[in-house]
């Protein structure tokens, strides 16, 4: 797993407000959400996982144990959500469920480059952020 422990820098997107919007964010938030583009990096502790982000609201830990479903919030408003990660090979998926649908996060490490792949079951379109390593 050669994609622990590096720093992820966004590079571009595809199709991530019609995501946005898809799942319900109100205009005036998506432009905020749309220019968002934290780094993120993976760091394994123990038999456990921990990715690091930077969001809205500020930095974000979330620790994890791969196929292991559990309680987490989202966004400013603190959606409360059930959300599984799951760890195979070089592909982490991070499926998320809340009251309002549920969604698929897909990220890939191919080489120095993070590649998310981004799904909901309220749209029928695929939202992409590509990430590179430095």
């Amino acid at each position: 797993m050669a994609f622990l422990n590096k720093n992820y820098s966004f590079v571009k997107q595809e199709n991530f407000d019609g995501f946005l919007k898809a799942v319900g964010i109100p205009d005036d938030k998506i432009a905020k959400l749309v220019n968002f583009a934290p780094d993120q990096k993976i760091v394994q502790d123990g038999d456990s996982y921990v990715i690091h982000t930077a969001g809205p609201e500020g930095p974000k830990q979330v620790k994890f144990k791969s196929g292991v479903e559990f309680d987490d919030v989202i966004g400013i408003e603190k959606t409360p959500i059930k959300t599984t990660y799951t760890l195979d090979g070089n592909t982490l998926t991070q499926k998320i469920t809340a009251d309002k649908g549920s969604a698929v996060f897909k990220r890939e490490f191919v080489g120095d480059e993070l590649i998310v792949t981004i799904t909901t079951d309220k749209w029928d379109g695929v939202a992409k952020r590509w990430y590179k390593s430095a």
